[in-house]
């Protein structure tokens, strides 16, 4: 046990636990019995680590992070490309790793480091591949899992059992139900879900309402949405409709730029 003189937060680490002298472990830091830490690790203030939770580097997680037992953080990648070169793991602030969780760093590839906000929460057996990006308050329920180089944008829920292909992206405040297969990009404020083949069912109000958008700003969302899915458009004639109409919404705006950017299609 130590105690930091500068802010008087206690670190306790279990003398049954494994610290690499080569971590930096701030103040207020908790690690349980047979957690390990790895190499070039560094442990932000009030991180807590439960028994049996592995955290390997380089990495750097923000401050108060929870890793729950048998999650594995800053794995290396599974990619047979990768022999072992210096990659990394960025970490915010307040995530939540749940029991058996998945998180692999970079490759040289893909920019060599793979990136996670802050106030997430990754249930058990989540999986997050190598050079994935996903944003703040993304929730990833029971084995959801990324492949190599998806995007994740803010405020994301991805479903239980739901697989992402690599190089997808999700836009932000989408939903994608349980076990639902990501193949093509998902755009943002969508929900999406699988029944005998995957598609979009329109805006994800419930969500947004908890975020706090107010009904004007949904209703506009969900009259883009028309023009996408309902209406006998395709999709660069409803694009035109929603610039026409809509124009003064910036959330409009951002669902256009992300359709625009789609390289591997749109779920419609």
């Amino acid at each position: 046990m130590k105690t930091d003189q500068g802010s008087l937060r206690t670190t306790e680490i279990d003398p049954r636990a494994v610290v690499s002298e080569r971590a930096r472990v701030a103040p207020g830091v908790r690690i349980g019995a047979f957690a390990v830490v790895g190499d070039d690790v560094e442990l932000g203030e009030g991180c807590v680590l439960h028994p049996h939770a592995v955290v390997l580097g380089p990495a750097r997680l923000g401050r108060g992070n929870v890793l729950h037992p048998f999650c594995t953080v800053g794995g290396t990648p599974q990619d047979l490309k990768y022999h072992g070169e210096p990659t990394t793991l960025e970490v915010g602030d307040e995530n939540v790793f749940r029991e058996s969780v998945t998180v692999s760093r970079g490759t040289v590839q893909g920019g060599g480091v793979t990136r996670i906000g802050s106030h997430g929460l990754f249930m058990t057996c989540a999986h997050i591949a190598h050079d994935c990006i996903v944003g703040d308050r993304a929730i990833f329920a029971n084995a959801a899992t990324l492949a190599g180089h998806v995007i994740v944008e803010d405020y994301v829920t991805v479903g239980a059992f739901s697989p992402v292909h690599q190089f997808c992206r999700i836009g932000r405040y989408a939903y994608i139900g349980a076990s639902t297969v990501i193949t093509q990009d998902v755009p943002p404020f969508s929900r999406v879900v699988s029944e005998r083949q995957t598609r979009c069912y329109g805006v994800n109000a419930i969500g947004l309402e908890r975020a706090g958008f107010v009904p004007e700003r949904i209703q506009t969302i969900e009259g883009a949405y028309r023009l996408l899915l309902r209406s006998k458009l395709n999709t660069t004639q409803a694009i035109e409709q929603m610039r026409a109409t809509l124009n003064g919404s910036a959330d409009v705006a951002e669902l256009i730029a992300f359709i625009e950017a789609a390289e591997r299609g749109l779920t419609k």
